[in-house]
């Protein structure tokens, strides 16, 4: 790889938010925060500057200025700062809130505020919701932003709750906005359509259009407006903002996925592998609960799978870093730090993978299941010691065709005509695609091969009394049908397996018998052009996830590693147990990177100190001898043996985590 160059959010950093109260300004002790910034590891204070509240002595109209800043000797807390972090070289970056007003303002700007259906404004603790179609945002945010940077070397900023507020803090649906400048935008943006109150209006569907575009065009003119007044400054937002920023929290009553962090820090880095990812990992278990620290066995989790896949690691305390019982951050420390002693291997990191699994938009009726399914995908790659990236299905390209040998679409409904297209170029290029359950059908017709299709469908069941009692034979016994199953008729010469058992009664138990084969298949295969397609006409994802049937995984990932004829470079071979997962990258200097994260701590809504694990050998897919072999968090250099295909080492013991380096460079 080449040499890192760009601005400096290009380069690995870690940040500290410090999400001030309007108590804090007046004793906040600059000097005493930084220290604590620098022992943590950090090199970033992501500080609250404006908004709700100015933290600076702003001359704008349209800012509340702190009135606790009046008991500081300089009256302001940000020119404090920034001078102190300047001198540390410690970047300061500002957490800009323009999603409310106070009273004062409100009564004189009530264009600028949010109107519900019913008439009234979204008031929340005396504070006002601000619509982004109003002139507050379209202009005045400009004004604000302009003033801080004419003021302070600010190195970035971040827009905290940037979007159209249907939910307030109590997370009650408040519905669409009826302010006047809602109404004429969207009458430009969709002329004659009734401007809907909520998800149940006609219109809704093309309201949420018009409000992804008009936040993605403030995100777009905002960037070149910071762009303009300070080239050296990021814009920390959405997918193309300089920065992508992803908040990693807990909430009450969510039920837990382990490997969220994960699975969006990989969705967005193989969206742009150039464009950081920045993860704010919430030191409080909820919003409304933010003295009750993280638990730190789950904190860790937050930051290890953002380093792990190349992001930028961050803390978020609420009020100052003594202020609540934050005991995660002791742990959070230990890692931020490890990022930090680490830099030249962080430098670049970005993923080896060669298997691409893509995530659904998340809608539709049966959302739960084609999520179950998608989860049962990513676990059985995980487990089966698979390296994979999450790959978004409204970014799906064809540049895809040169990063991965293996795409798997779990249940993904009909595909857009990019998707369609970046399909075709996997398979132009010689790779596989496993397209599971009704993915790539569209109105009957497969999408994918259409000059001679693979199969043809002649019926779909979706209903749970349609399902019952279906079985298919995979690995060492059965799998239950769930969810869905598309009866396929193959075309000639296409490999067929798992042939369905039709159903049977299934109760009482004295009648359940009878089921006999049938001549519809499970797994269906065969080339298209120089690639190999495989429709899977059930989900067997849903059926791992939701049932834990080891045998599906098993014999699922066996039969798509078959089809692909690369499995010796698309698995890592160990001896480790499924609990450790295994994250493949190289960095900037060409080195391979391989993170192994112990799983054993993953429970029920929880994380617990997992297990340690006792050494074990892996083999790792490379064409280059290394130079050295080296265990980061142990700090001991490791044997190897070179095969010509692959460098196989000998892991030392696993506590949390090991990072295993291979050196390239001669």
């Amino acid at each position: 790889m080449a040499a890192q160059t760009g601005p400096w959010w290009r380069a690995p950093f870690r940040g500290f938010q410090t999400n001030l109260r309007q108590i804090d300004p007046s004793g906040l002790d600059v000097e005493k925060v930084l220290d604590t910034i620098e022992e943590y590891g950090a090199d970033t204070w992501l500080l609250s500057v404006g908004g709700i509240i100015a933290n600076y002595p702003s001359e704008l109209d349209c800012q509340t200025v702190n009135p606790t800043l009046a008991q500081r000797a300089s009256g302001d807390v940000i020119g404090d700062a920034v001078a102190a972090a300047g001198r540390r070289g410690i970047r300061v970056l500002a957490r800009m809130d323009f999603s409310k007003i106070d009273r004062r303002r409100s009564e004189r700007y009530p264009q600028w505020c949010f109107v519900g259906p019913d008439g009234e404004p979204q008031v929340y603790n005396g504070y006002r919701s601000v619509c982004p179609s109003s002139a507050y945002y379209q202009q005045k945010m400009f004004d604000v932003v302009g003033e801080v940077l004419g003021r302070y070397d600010i190195r970035g900023f971040f827009f905290n709750m940037m979007h159209f507020n249907e939910y307030d803090y109590s997370r009650r649906y408040r519905g669409v906005c009826q302010c006047e400048s809602c109404r004429v935008a969207f009458a430009a943006h969709a002329p004659g359509v009734a401007l809907p109150t909520g998800p149940s209006s006609s219109g809704y569907a093309t309201w949420r259009s018009f409000a992804t575009e008009t936040l993605e065009d403030l995100n777009q003119r905002m960037s070149e407006h910071i762009r303009s007044l300070a080239p050296e400054a990021a814009l920390l937002l959405k997918d193309n903002a300089d920065v992508t920023y992803y908040e990693a929290n807990n909430a009450v009553g969510r039920p837990l996925w382990h490997t969220a962090t994960a699975e969006s820090v990989s969705a967005s880095r193989t969206a742009d592998p150039e464009r950081t990812v920045y993860v704010n990992c919430v030191g409080f278990v909820d919003m409304p609960y933010r003295w009750a620290g993280e638990d730190p066995h789950h904190f860790a989790q937050y930051l290890l799978q953002t380093i792990a896949h190349g992001g930028s690691p961050s803390t978020y305390v609420m009020g100052l870093p003594e202020t609540g019982g934050y005991d995660c951050l002791t742990m959070g420390s230990w890692i931020t730090r490890f990022h930090r002693d680490n830099t030249d291997m962080y430098a670049g990191l970005r993923s080896a993978a060669r298997v691409g699994l893509v995530r659904g938009t998340g809608t539709g009726t049966d959302a739960a299941q084609r999520l179950a399914e998608f989860r049962g995908w990513y676990q059985s790659l995980q487990e089966s010691h698979i390296p994979f990236d999450v790959v978004r299905q409204d970014l799906l390209s064809d540049e895809l065709a040169s990063r991965y040998d293996l795409l798997i679409l779990p249940a993904l409904g009909a595909l857009a005509p990019d998707a369609v297209a970046a399909v075709e170029a996997i398979l132009a290029a010689g790779g596989t695609v496993v397209a599971v359950g009704d993915s790539a059908w569209h109105k009957g017709d497969l999408q994918i091969g259409t000059a001679a299709p693979l199969a043809t469908r002649t019926a779909q069941f979706t209903t749970q009394e349609s399902l019952f009692s279906l079985h298919l034979p995979v690995g060492s016994g059965y799998a239950p049908a769930i969810g869905a199953f598309e009866v396929l008729q193959g075309r000639e010469g296409a490999e067929a397996d798992w042939y369905a058992l039709g159903r049977s009664t299934y109760g009482p138990p004295e009648l359940c018998y009878g089921n006999e084969p049938t001549p519809h298949p499970g797994w269906l295969a065969g080339a298209e052009g120089p690639g190999q397609l495989a429709l899977v006409p059930w989900r067997p994802g849903q059926a791992f996830h939701e049932l834990g049937l080891h045998r599906v995984r098993e014999g699922l990932i066996d039969k798509v590693l078959e089809l692909t004829g690369r499995a010796d470079q698309l698995r890592i071979e160990t001896d480790l147990p499924g609990q450790v997962q295994l994250v493949l990258g190289r960095n900037w200097s060409g080195a391979t990177v391989l993170h192994l994260l112990n799983r054993s701590g993953d429970k029920p809504q929880r994380f617990v100190e997992p297990l340690p694990i006792t050494p074990g050998a892996v083999r790792i897919p490379s064409d280059r001898e290394p130079v050295r072999a080296r265990a980061r968090v142990a700090g001991v250099d490791l044997e190897w043996t070179f095969t010509g295909t692959h460098v196989q080492v000998q892991t030392p013991e696993l506590g949390l985590f090991e990072v295993i380096e291979l050196d390239m460079q001669s």
